[in-house]
């Protein structure tokens, strides 16, 4: 059996090095068209600053390598430029040489996974612009920055790459701009749960200009002049980062369905609408694992996953991909964001509402017990349906963020209830957790609500309603001096059992205390003497405040 793999990287590599190991006779050719066939792309923002220092700990895995180790013939600067069905055949176009030439296989993958979007915007060709893809683009920022003495930079678009290589030219020194069309960076994460994050970087002195549509470039004093709808600035350098699309031109040429966005469709064994044509990676549409719906979740652990499992199909070892939950995380400074599932936004372009659909949790805990030192805040957002299944989850803070989401990405893929949260048996040191730890407590949470314990009123709620509501703070008067919500009804929490007739029992009634602790404490005080609109507001005045920075 003849294979032919177009593209390396993740998927196309995995493929490769896994039908090897399963198939010791099998030739197999890798064709990629850039000069690395393997190496870390996730890892290159942070190549930028020198915190990985050297090129060569990117490359996982060199042409000659790949032939030492597995006898794989792999084919840099090497462009499939045409794919024939008819005689199973592909054409190839070398850089170097400048030949085309034919290749026959048997089984052909397409792992040619997304390339960089680039707007239609006067003066986008300005050869200071650049764009974050291949090590060579982050080759030639380091360069800029350590040859050129580069101050100020400005990138366009806030999502995964763009933010994390801001934080790395921070690290240099750079004076760094975001501008991003949207209202906020870091769409995975729902408004309030970035919030925090806009308010850190803002900290960090890296401006964010939100709901700004990039007009045009121009040349202005050596410099590259940005023109938006709301100012006009020059800059050293501008990057592009406004989101990726699939590379499937030659799929569609050969007659291979692809979806509206462009993303080549498989079925559950990777197989295209062609005979012994295959797909993987970045490229392709998959399945959601929630709700089985087709979508493109571009992302390095799903494409490694899909290389393993076609391998195994190529060998005759049938597999089934299971679907993509689109688990992530960042690093932004100190702090860290990540998702997994849904978020609000994604359910609501559902037309999904909630209360109606699902409801949501959000709790602010310490990343480790309180009363050992460096205990940080972390903040959690799950959301379920109405039959208690976890629909999603969000989780920022400081330390901790990375065990959280997967603790919940786990509980998702095994059909947990929200309320099985509560059950886990989350391993407990005062440096790491708490006996109850933050997981747990969503559970908890999740369960009260269920009970009708306590009702929750998340800050865009609150903000709807905020005047026309009793605000009460339950914290201690130390604290109500360092702030607190304007209008809001001070009793302390301790004080409450013996001044809760102060407060209309007609009346909505919305606590707050620092995380929601004691606010629960004083709801259940309230709805024991017969309050029955009470609520508790979300993660507390700390959260509520960061979801009202502008």
């Amino acid at each position: 059996m003849k294979v032919l793999i177009i593209g390396g990287v993740a998927a196309g590599a995995t493929t490769a090095a896994r039908l090897r190991r399963l198939n010791k006779d099998v030739e197999m050719i890798v064709f990629e068209k850039g000069n690395y066939v393997s190496y870390a792309n996730c890892g290159l923002p942070y190549y930028v600053s020198g915190e990985i220092q050297g090129k060569d700990d990117l490359l996982l895995m060199t042409p000659q390598l790949f032939y030492d180790r597995f006898q794989i013939d792999v084919r840099v600067a090497s462009e499939v430029t045409a794919i024939h069905p008819e005689n199973k055949s592909i054409s190839v176009y070398n850089h170097m040489t400048g030949e085309t030439y034919e290749e026959n296989y048997d089984q052909l993958v397409i792992a040619t996974g997304s390339s960089p979007i680039r707007l239609p915007i006067p003066g986008i060709d300005h050869p200071d612009i650049q764009q974050l893809w291949t090590i060579d683009d982050f080759e030639k920022i380091r360069q800029k920055v350590e040859l050129e003495n580069m101050h100020t930079a400005c990138i366009i678009g806030g999502g995964f790459v763009g933010i994390e290589t801001a934080e790395n030219l921070k690290e240099l020194n750079v004076d760094v701009d975001v501008i991003e069309k949207g209202p906020q960076i870091l769409n995975n994460l729902d408004f309030e749960m970035v919030q925090p994050i806009h308010k850190y970087l803002n900290r960090k002195g890296i401006h964010l200009y939100l709901n700004t549509e990039l007009l045009a470039f121009e040349d202005h004093q050596s410099k590259i002049q940005v023109k938006t709808n709301s100012f006009t600035k020059s800059y050293d350098l501008v990057i592009l980062s406004v989101g990726v699309k699939p590379q499937s031109e030659i799929a569609k040429k050969a007659g291979i369905d692809c979806n509206a966005r462009g993303g080549i469709v498989v079925d559950e064994y990777l197989k295209t609408n062609i005979p012994d044509i295959y797909a993987v990676g970045d490229v392709i549409e998959v399945e959601h694992y929630i709700h089985h719906q087709k979508t493109m979740i571009p992302l390095a652990g799903p494409a490694n996953k899909e290389g393993r499992i076609l391998a195994d199909n190529l060998a005759g070892h049938p597999q089934k991909y299971l679907g993509s939950l689109g688990s992530s995380i960042i690093k932004v400074f100190e702090m860290a964001a990540a998702s997994t599932g849904f978020n609000e936004k994604q359910l609501q372009a559902q037309d999904l509402h909630r209360h109606q659909d699902y409801e949501v949790v959000i709790i602010q805990q310490k990343s480790h017990a309180g009363y050992y030192p460096g205990a940080k805040p972390l903040t959690i957002k799950v959301i379920y349906d109405l039959e208690q299944n976890i629909l999603g989850a969000q989780v920022i803070g400081y330390e901790g963020v990375d065990k959280r989401i997967d603790v919940i990405s786990t509980a998702i893929h095994y059909h947990g209830k929200v309320t099985d949260l509560k059950d886990l048996h989350i391993a407990y040191a005062p440096p790491f957790a708490s006996a109850k730890d933050a997981i747990n407590m969503v559970g908890y949470v999740a369960e009260n609500m269920q009970n009708g314990y306590i009702q929750l009123m998340l800050p865009d709620e609150y903000q709807q309603i905020k005047d026309h509501v009793i605000t009460l703070d339950v914290r201690e008067n130390d604290e109500r001096k360092a702030g607190y919500i304007e209008g809001s009804y001070h009793i302390p929490y301790g004080e409450l059992i013996h001044r809760y007739q102060e407060i209309d029992p007609k009346q909505t009634v919305v606590i707050y205390c620092a995380v929601g602790v004691r606010a629960y404490n004083c709801a259940r005080i309230l709805m024991q003497r017969g309050y029955q609109k009470v609520y508790v507001l979300s993660g507390g005045l700390g959260f509520y405040l960061d979801y009202c920075f502008k």
